[in-house]
């Protein structure tokens, strides 16, 4: 397998401290477990999605570990402005702030509250399973135009993570693009549902929900590839990524660095692991790697 040198790079505006970030939703309204995946090997984290206002979300069940993947439909719960005093405890750390609203004037509000400290911003403009925001706003190229304007405000980098439940998510992805960001995030989690043969309804409080893991993985790698094609900015894979040769491929796909989320379900140590298979005191340099399956 192709390894690499392990190098402070810097993503989309960003400088981190190695090419694998912790993706939003499975840790990250606490200090002390971003501060963990740091630890751990993480180049960056990401924290969960923080809204205009206090969330307690769906009513469970909100998630269900599949063979092939992690089902869930949350409801983008979250403390919302109390989060500043967890991410005061994380003062230089590598933490890109994870935010949503109903329209750019939320979306505006909410980066100003986190200004001083963010990094940069993660725009929640793909959660299947929240009326009103996450894929709701990112299927429209206009919105998410605007929104991704309304942050830039805050003279921070911006990345966008797309939806793939969408026709042409090369649409969104240029239109983010437009709109001043500094990086595109592909994907978040895909529609989906399973029912209970058992007791004759869905596995999940909130009936549909967003698949994450290794099942969607290809998904990942097509739009990381459509992207990288139709769009000038960095491309961060995020999707079904759990080992070295995962990030490989993503790279080769497109991306500049990976986002690992739903890996950490089955294995806590996951940064560690792959950093120690895909780093190398004599590996090559990702830029050699990054697009390199385009012809």
């Amino acid at each position: 397998m192709i390894r690499l040198n392990q190098e402070i790079v810097q993503i989309g505006g960003v400088p981190v401290r190695n090419h694998l970030i912790l993706a939003a939703g499975i840790l990250g309204t606490c200090a002390s477990s971003l501060s963990r995946m740091l630890r751990q090997g993480a180049g960056a984290v990401v924290t969960k999605s923080i809204g205009p206002e206090p969330r307690y979300g769906h009513a469970g069940p909100c998630v269900v570990v599949l063979e092939d993947g992690v089902l869930n439909a949350m409801g983008l719960p979250n403390p919302s402005r109390e989060f500043e005093q967890e991410l005061a405890l994380l003062k230089d750390e590598p933490v890109i702030v994870s935010i949503f609203g109903g329209n750019p004037e939320e979306f505006h509000e909410v980066a100003g509250w986190f200004a001083e400290r963010a990094q940069a911003f993660e725009l929640n403009v793909s959660c299947p399973h929240a009326a009103g925001f996450g894929a709701q706003i990112g299927t429209d190229p206009d919105m998410v135009k605007a929104c991704t304007e309304a942050v830039k405000e805050w003279k921070k980098p911006v990345w966008v993570k797309l939806t793939p439940n969408v026709t042409d998510i090369t649409v969104i992805g240029r239109a983010a693009e437009e709109g001043g960001a500094d990086a595109i995030v592909a994907i978040n989690t895909v529609r989906a549902m399973r029912i209970s043969t058992g007791m004759r309804r869905s596995v999940l409080g909130n009936i549909y929900g967003g698949l994450s893991g290794k099942a969607i993985f290809p998904i990942a790698i097509r739009s990381v590839y459509e992207l990288y094609e139709a769009c000038s900015i960095p491309i961060i894979g995020c999707g079904g990524v759990s080992c070295a040769e995962d990030v490989i491929e993503m790279m080769m796909a497109g991306a500049q660095s990976v986002e690992i989320g739903s890996a950490i379900v089955h294995n806590p140590d996951i940064f560690h692991q792959i950093s120690d298979e895909l780093y190398s005191p004599n590996g090559i340099s990702a830029k050699e790697v990054v697009g390199c399956a385009h012809v």
